[in-house]
């Protein structure tokens, strides 16, 4: 075996045990046992790439030390993030925002379209938002409510949420993702938009052909008539109109770009607000008496936003829809994150990723063969980082003077990246991405992965495009590179690796 072959399997250890863990638990205990034990088998795939890295490849402690910090600034400002998105999830529940659009929503859904709408629903909040995160946390969760009531199963709702909000944040040039994608390629965004359409619309039409043919051969079986659940959530909550207020307030706020922490923040804020104005009997009930004072007042408040809480109405179903679990909630998911952070970090700092990905553009020769690989590079970062932005910054800087060479387009490099990367980081358990969405949805990666299915034709579609050639760019002057030429030295090379990744 070669020096570099064996560079080659050593890389792909810490993966590898990753993926084994992973199938072992599932197989063993099922998605809840992946969902609850992920941040082991991270941390623990942690240890291996950092145990191969210092003993065979030698990775000095500095670059570790940057691959961390590299890896931590672009995950650690998802942390307060996720807290705030527990505590929104919390309060537009108890001030009845929630129970508001579920109660809207089996008024005016037909239950057979109820996926097809739930789709083009999210596919809509995301455009104008340019959040997938933003819309799944809202519009989403009383998606999830709405569709479990009307009898479909959790998974199938939660893959119509993810395909629809996912397409939406693709095509928005509001979406950050979409502006990391074309700028780290040197794309004009709108241009980067209008070529993303030939593979997004495709993908999206399939996806909502799926979920009307779900929804026309689901064999339902409502949890509640439409009016006897409208009377039971009444009897809880005050669904006044001017509710819609909170919601309106928070579409405007992301509408007008202001930063997603301010605008989580007053959504939280408004949602409390919307608690002792609309549904004032509901802090006497979690506090289990009267609510006097401000003092009293302030930590119920604190109580309803940051821990989790029940209430009793004699309805199972309805308790548990109206339960929450708020910041508290999303410690897990908060645990998973940071484990996911110190792999990527580990990953990166080692050069691990780079002795892969220098592998797979080693073989590089035509145009479907770039395009292919740079699918399964978007892929294999993704699991590699756990983390969307590093795996379009570092899939930018490794194949963008591979597709110069070739007579390629830059914008067929961020088309590509964005099929593989951006739409695909919400399928991996302990993606920052699908660690999130799994969480806020109460549905394991695992689970919803088979439904999610805008995410996954994505890629296949930039595939088939590739091979069609349809509408692609390509040169006869295309410069060929054999194993040991200047493209896999340089994707080697401890220098150049650390000045792609930002290293130095």
């Amino acid at each position: 075996m070669n020096e570099m072959k064996k560079d080659l399997i050593m890389a792909l250890l810490p993966v590898v045990f990753l993926l084994a863990a992973v199938g072992f638990l599932l197989s063993f205990g099922g998605s809840d046992m992946v969902a609850s034990y992920s941040w082991v088998i991270l941390l623990m795939a942690s240890f291996v790439g950092l145990a191969i890295g210092y003993f065979h490849f030698r990775a000095p402690g500095l670059h570790l030390r940057r691959g961390v910090l590299r890896s931590a600034s672009q995950t650690l400002p998802a942390v307060p993030m996720l807290l705030l998105i527990g505590s929104v999830a919390a309060t537009w529940m108890l001030s009845g925002v929630v129970p508001l659009l579920i109660e809207a929503g089996l008024d005016m859904i037909n239950p057979r379209f109820f996926l097809v709408i739930t789709c083009l629903v999210s596919a809509f909040i995301s455009i104008l938002t340019g959040s997938s995160w933003t819309t799944i946390a809202t519009i989403g969760v009383a998606f999830m409510g709405i569709g479990e009531l009307l009898g479909y199963s959790a998974a199938w709702i939660a893959g119509a949420v993810i395909s629809g909000a996912y397409f939406g944040d693709k095509v928005s040039p509001l979406s950050d993702t979409t502006v990391l994608a074309s700028s780290s390629c040197g794309v004009d965004l709108f241009s980067h938009i209008r070529y993303m359409l030939i593979t997004t619309v495709p993908s999206i039409a399939i996806a909502l052909a799926v979920f009307f043919i779900a929804g026309m051969v689901s064999d339902l079986t409502p949890v509640f008539a439409g009016g006897e659940m409208s009377e039971a959530l009444a009897s809880m909550f005050n669904l006044s109109k001017w509710i819609y207020v909170i919601p309106a307030v928070t579409l405007i706020l992301i509408a007008c770009r202001v930063n997603t922490l301010i605008t989580l923040g007053v959504s939280t804020l408004l949602g409390l607000a919307g608690i002792f104005i609309f549904q004032p009997h509901l802090p006497a009930m979690i506090h289990g008496e009267s609510v006097d004072g401000i003092t009293e007042a302030a930590a119920v408040a604190l109580k309803m936003m940051c821990t989790s809480t029940s209430l009793t109405t004699g309805n199972s179903a309805l308790d548990e829809l109206v339960a929450t679990g708020g910041m508290e909630g999303m410690l897990p998911t908060v645990c998973l994150v940071l484990s996911a952070m110190l792999f990527g970090g580990v990953m990166l700092g080692t050069r691990l990723i780079s002795v892969i990905t220098g592998e797979f553009t080693s073989w590089l020769r035509g145009r479907v063969s770039t395009v292919g690989a740079t699918v399964g590079s978007g892929l294999f970062l993704n699991a590699a980082t756990a983390d969307q932005y590093l795996s379009l910054i570092i899939g930018g800087n490794i194949y963008k003077s591979i597709y110069q060479g070739r007579g390629l387009e830059g914008r067929l490099l961020s088309r590509t990246l964005e099929d593989s990367v951006s739409v695909t980081s919400v399928l991996i358990p302990w993606n920052s991405c699908g660690v999130t969405q799994s969480a806020v949805l109460g549905v394991a990666t695992i689970a919803y992965l088979p439904y999610c299915i805008f995410n996954y034709m994505s890629p296949l579609m930039s595939l088939l495009i590739a091979l069609s050639g349809f509408r692609i760019k390509d040169s006869d002057i295309a410069s060929r590179y054999s194993r040991s030429g200047e493209i896999v030295d340089d994707s080697l090379s401890q220098t150049c690796w650390n000045k792609r990744v930002g290293l130095q």
